[in-house]
């Protein structure tokens, strides 16, 4: 979809035509250079001044029915009186920004007279616009500051990627190919509610529904992707006969290309497996996951569909970010506890998406003693260092929580020449000791939807759009004050 954000400028026909004509010239000029800031990663689209309450009601209900439009940002040049904005804003159903600004950035003291003053009150209209909104309980995202600064460029721009993950959300749809995991807790959740909560639909296929796609991609398609990666990946045979190893690599290519055709044809953007739940599939999906992920798509290990949809979430929210490190489904698996040397070992069994790599990607076939198959293939590689988030969506039975955890990633001391996967090494914030705590007090599972490229306010901004609870761990966290927070939303989210 190519999405797009409207530009709503509120006023009032109180201040005559020269008025309004230099507050649309003004609002124009806004539009023009923010659409030339490189920052800004979506078209901003100027709408005609609104100082009625059926202009107002009229272009927020063409909004909603715009399928481009991702978002609306407000912006209050003069004074906008605030019960004109009560039903359009009631019927708004796209993300809501109030871009706290103003044209100028300095008071004209030489010249400043009544109609300036007149001409330029957002601060006035701020507050009554403000108002209203926060009385209707709406919500919505304030970000003030002059609209030419960078760092106001910046936080809108990763509102506009958060507005993207709200707009989507609605349309992820998940395959659950097997269940959950027997006896894990931390992957059940319900999947009536989140559909009501996030809009995400949850189905479930045997896996011999996906077997039957596999068996059906013809043999020069497999090939021809086998081709295509010992073109793109070292390949570490380690002793292995290179025909056997070429083999067990051609079971990946034909389960990732019927996985493809399986989730395009039911229209399914995130996939879950479980390695106990295998039927005719010769080997646990690896590579086959890895690559998939790679394209955009949601994974989750053992049924874990919560973070399937969150990892889909994530890959929509940075598509075609500048610079982006990558996004994946994550795994806690292993401490360092040497004083100095502190973090936690990231990983699973296979599937880390190549998208967080840094360096060479290898291929590389070794047993698995999960899921009584074949050795299956994976691709192998240390992921990149600088911080990102990891974020944990649990079901606590009468509400969900988003667990967001700000983490910085560095790269192993020693090389791990017998671990057979790809990893990330990360110290939770602000630091191992009370990251774990917090984690574990607030129910965090141990799986996690992780990216380098988005931040803890943008999936804070995310949860209190779906009306859910968040908490953050970060640089900032006390346990004992985040457990009296824990307390509070208790009692707030039920």
């Amino acid at each position: 979809m190519d999405y797009k954000f409207w530009f709503c400028t509120g006023s009032q026909d109180l201040y005559g035509d020269e008025c309004l004509k230099k507050v649309a010239a003004n609002s124009a000029k806004i539009v023009e250079m923010l659409n030339k800031e490189k920052a800004i990663p979506f078209e901003i689209v100027l709408k005609p001044t609104l100082i009625t309450q059926e202009s107002i009601r009229r272009t927020l209900n063409e909004a909603n029915s715009d399928l481009e439009c991702a978002g609306v940002i407000t912006w209050m040049h003069t004074f906008s009186p605030a019960k004109m904005w009560i039903n359009g804003l009631r019927e708004l159903r796209k993300p809501l920004c109030h871009l706290a600004t103003q044209f100028n950035d300095e008071i004209p003291y030489d010249t400043i007279d009544m109609d300036f003053m007149n001409e330029n009150q957002s601060a006035h209209g701020d507050r009554e616009y403000g108002h209203i909104v926060s009385r209707m309980g709406i919500e919505r995202k304030i970000i003030f500051g002059h609209w030419a600064e960078p760092s106001v460029c910046d936080r809108l721009a990763k509102w506009m990627r958060t507005a993207i993950g709200i707009v989507e959300s609605s349309h992820i749809r998940v395959c659950r190919v097997g269940d959950n995991m027997n006896n894990v807790a931390v992957t059940e959740g319900d999947k009536v509610e989140a559909q009501i909560k996030f809009g995400w639909e949850v189905d479930h296929y045997c896996v011999n529904d996906l077997v039957d796609y596999v068996e059906a991609v013809p043999k020069g398609d497999v090939e021809a992707l086998v081709e295509e990666y010992y073109s793109k990946y070292n390949i570490l045979y380690e002793d292995r006969d290179p025909e056997e190893f070429r083999r067990h690599v051609a079971v990946q290519a034909a389960i990732e290309l019927g996985a493809e055709k399986f989730l395009k044809d039911g229209n399914y953007h995130a996939i879950v497996t479980h390695f106990g739940m295998l039927g005719g599939l010769k080997q646990v999906p690896g590579l086959a996951i890895q690559r998939l992920m790679e394209k955009g798509y949601g994974f989750g290990a053992e049924g874990d569909w919560k973070t399937a949809a969150m990892v889909r979430l994530m890959k929509l929210m940075t598509k075609g970010m500048e610079g982006s490190k990558g996004s994946s489904f994550m795994e806690d698996y292993t401490y360092n506890l040497i004083a100095g040397k502190q973090g936690a070992l990231e990983s699973h069994m296979l599937e880390v998406c190549p998208t967080v790599s840094d360096g060479p990607i290898s291929i590389k076939v070794s047993p698995l003693s999960m899921g009584n198959r074949e050795d299956p293939a994976r691709l192998v590689f240390t992921s990149k260092t600088g911080d990102g988030i990891a974020a944990s969506l649990v079901d606590l039975g009468t509400r969900f929580r988003l667990i967001i955890n700000a983490v910085e990633c560095k790269k192993v001391e020693k090389p791990m020449p017998k671990l057979p996967v790809a990893t990330a090494f990360w110290q939770p914030k602000p630091n191992l000791q009370v990251g774990v705590e917090a984690w574990i007090l607030a129910g965090g599972a141990h799986h996690t939807a992780f990216s380098y490229d988005l931040t803890a306010e943008q999936m804070v901004d995310w949860a209190d759009a779906m009306g859910i609870e968040s908490v953050v761990i970060d640089e900032n966290t006390r346990i004992r004050e985040f457990k009296n927070e824990l307390k509070w939303n208790s009692m707030l989210y039920r």
